[in-house]
């Protein structure tokens, strides 16, 4: 059974640091794109960090980019996304999202081409 955990969400202040942890289970994680999603009350579910399977390329919403890191830990099934320099607009349920299939430029950032979803974290930060 595939299982998506999210973990480490926290509120935290403007400028501070955090890390989201997607643990997976039901599948070998190299074999699937893993994809952070996050959605703030009354808007739309946004795509934040794709993680390729094929490449481990990635891609960043902009307004993430250089900001937040996605990795992954293969051997402990984890996906994490680094969170630096949070700002009160990040505040977000932060979801991981996996699917077998490959994703590209465009096809990432639409929660429809995804198989498996987690429950989310809450991520608070205050200013």
């Amino acid at each position: 059974q595939v299982q998506l955990v999210e973990s480490g969400g926290d509120l935290v202040q403007a400028g501070d640091s955090l890390t989201l942890s997607c643990a997976v289970s039901g599948f070998t994680l190299d074999d699937y794109a893993v994809t952070w999603f996050r959605q703030a009350p009354g808007r739309e579910r946004e795509g934040v960090s794709c993680l390729k399977q094929t490449d481990h390329g990635t891609y960043y919403a902009d307004s993430v980019r250089g900001r937040f890191t996605i990795s992954r830990d293969s051997a402990k099934s984890v996906v994490y996304l680094q969170m630096n320099n949070v700002k009160p607009e990040d505040t977000a349920v932060y979801v991981c999202a996996a699917d077998r299939y490959g994703k590209d430029i465009r096809t990432w950032v639409n929660p429809r081409n995804y198989e498996h979803w987690g429950q989310g974290t809450q991520v608070t930060v205050s200013s």
